[in-house]
């Protein structure tokens, strides 16, 4: 069970995210949905420690996340694995290796900056990438690849991190429509078959209640909506995204 209560994050005069309080069990995938500024990409930094929040409690499985230090603050980050638009990659260096690095809270600094890996971590490398479809991939240039092939290695080498959240920071907003239907695939089997909870900043709705079991709705920082995806009315999304759902409500529907 992730729990958090009161979550705030203030930035000077900017409120980014105001007294959030959502309680999610182990095994759910959720979207949150919102407009831009609506705090969503604050709220999955403060729950992985990136960011620090303002007040407001986060605790997982009975463990405060918000008073972590040091070692145990790093652990909490590879536990709560971040996938971002920008897949974050290193462009020159083989697919293989830029899964590895997701092992790195788990490798001596000298190992990590020579890039000295086991044969052990390299089949467990191998295997994630063999389970998203890439084990063909696994030498070549991560420059080479298409934007989908690039966020499923960011997605393998998440798993490297043997997490038990991952975060998705609009993980689809720059792909095209069959790479979304991809890496949203490999996020739900991800979330099904292993059992791992997936909270995803979503750009669409429509992708949100394909994949979601739960919805969450950020409007000015503010919780507006939390609940099941059969409940997404038109009422709700007014409240969601305001004035522009009458005004333009196909591209509402497709922003967040």
């Amino acid at each position: 069970m992730l729990s958090i209560q009161g979550l705030t994050k203030q930035y000077a005069r900017t409120l980014a995210l105001s007294d959030v309080s959502v309680r999610i069990p182990n095994g759910q995938m959720v979207a949150i949905i919102g407009r831009s500024g609506a705090g969503k990409s604050t709220f999955l930094r403060l729950i992985n420690r990136l960011i620090e929040p303002t007040s407001g409690s986060i605790e997982f499985e009975g463990r405060k996340v918000t008073q972590l230090l040091g070692d145990d603050l790093r652990r909490w980050r590879a536990q709560a694995a971040m996938i971002f638009q920008g897949f974050n990659l290193s462009p020159r260096l083989d697919v293989l290796t830029n899964v590895m690095v997701g092992a790195s809270t788990e490798i001596p600094q000298v190992r990590r900056l020579l890039r000295l890996y086991t044969r052990a971590e390299r089949l467990r490398a191998a295997s994630a990438l063999d389970d998203l479809g890439l084990i063909d991939k696994a030498l070549e240039r991560a420059e080479r690849l298409s934007g989908g092939q690039q966020q499923r290695v960011a997605i393998a080498r998440a798993l490297m991190q043997s997490p038990r959240l991952i975060l998705a920071d609009e993980p689809v907003a720059s792909l095209d429509p069959r790479n979304t239907r991809l890496v949203m695939d490999t996020l739900k089997w991800i979330n099904t078959e292993r059992n791992i909870t997936v909270i995803c900043n979503l750009h669409s709705l429509e992708i949100a209640r394909a994949y979601a079991d739960r919805v969450i709705g950020l409007r000015d920082g503010r919780l507006v909506f939390d609940g099941p995806v059969h409940a997404l009315s038109d009422a709700v999304l007014s409240d969601v995204y305001g004035e522009a759902l009458d005004t333009d409500e196909e591209s509402v529907r497709e922003a967040a």
